[in-house]
Parts: structure tokens; C-alpha cells; sequence
């Protein structure tokens, strides 16, 4: 029960955070760790590694990285990836899309399929177009959008404190 609490707390954090000019990709990376925390994937109890590729922002792959790279989700280890090509995006559980290549999110769709892979991305539009999760910016606050249609075609279920906080697309 205090789990839900603790995300609240977090949004508000980074939203204190971003008022306080704290750089986004900080804020980025510490809510796409949390988003992981409240979605469950349908092979979560084989074994393996739980890969998060970051595509698109070289600050939000380094700072998960940094905070979160072996650290532990269950029994599987966190293994951040820098991603260069769609292709690779196949090999993860997460992927991050920035902006700055918010033009692969069609060819990271393609690749991905039907896979169980969390899509979260950073701009206008992407939500819309089929990414599980994306973030925006309205009236100068953080939020972020949740396409519940791209997270049943990726067999992800996602927590009722999660989408309750989201703009529902």
C-alpha cells in the first residue's frame, strides 16, 4: 500500500524539481525508473537481464546509468544500453526514445512488433501514434500521456496508480 505513495511523492518531486530548474533528463530518468516499477511484463519471472535502451538522449542513458546499471528488478539486473540503430531496441524490455530521433519511433515500432517492450518516448504526437508511454509538456508542467491500446498490444498490464495519473490516450 505505500508503494503508490511513493510514486506520488516522486511525481510531485520532479515536478517540484523541474520548477527548480533540475535538468530534465534527471527528471526523465528518475520517472522512467518508476513507471518500471508499476508495469508488469508477461515473462517477468524467467531469468535474464532487464534491459532499458535509451535512444535519442545521450543524458537520460547516462544518468540512468549512473543511478540505476546493475541494480536489481526481482531476480534480473538492470542493464542500461545506449541504442544506435532500431534494430537493437529488439533485445529490450524499456525503450526511451528523445526527441532528437522522435523521427525512429516508426522503424523502433516495426522492430518491436508485438514484443512485450515498454515504449516511452518525448514528443508531441508519439502517444498518439502507438508509444505505451510519452511524455509533455503542458502549461509549463511535466505530464505524460498513457496509450493503454499500445500497452495491450505489448501484453503489458499497467498499475491503476500509474494510468490514474496519466493523460489517457
Amino acid at each position: 500500500m505505500i508503494k503508490p505513495y511513493i510514486f506520488l511523492i516522486t511525481l510531485f518531486i520532479a515536478g517540484f524539481a523541474q520548477a527548480q530548474e533540475r535538468p530534465v533528463h534527471e527528471i526523465h530518468a528518475a520517472m522512467v525508473y518508476n513507471f518500471i516499477k508499476y508495469v508488469q511484463w508477461p515473462d517477468e519471472a524467467e531469468s535474464g537481464d532487464f534491459v532499458v535502451g535509451v535512444m535519442g538522449d545521450d543524458n537520460v542513458y547516462k544518468t540512468l546509468q549512473a543511478w540505476y546499471g546493475g541494480k536489481t528488478k526481482g531476480t534480473k539486473k538492470y542493464v542500461i544500453r545506449q541504442l544506435y540503430v532500431a534494430n537493437e531496441a529488439a533485445e529490450c524490455q524499456v525503450v526511451y526514445l528523445g526527441k532528437s530521433r522522435s523521427r525512429e519511433f516508426s522503424s523502433i515500432k516495426s522492430v518491436l512488433g508485438s514484443r512485450s517492450t515498454l515504449t516511452i518516448t518525448d514528443a508531441n504526437g508519439l502517444g498518439q501514434k502507438g508509444s505505451c508511454l510519452n511524455f509533455r509538456v503542458i502549461d509549463g508542467k511535466l505530464k505524460f500521456e498513457c496509450n493503454q491500446g499500445a500497452l495491450n498490444a505489448a501484453s503489458l498490464k499497467v498499475s491503476n496508480q500509474l494510468s490514474s495519473m496519466a493523460i489517457v490516450i
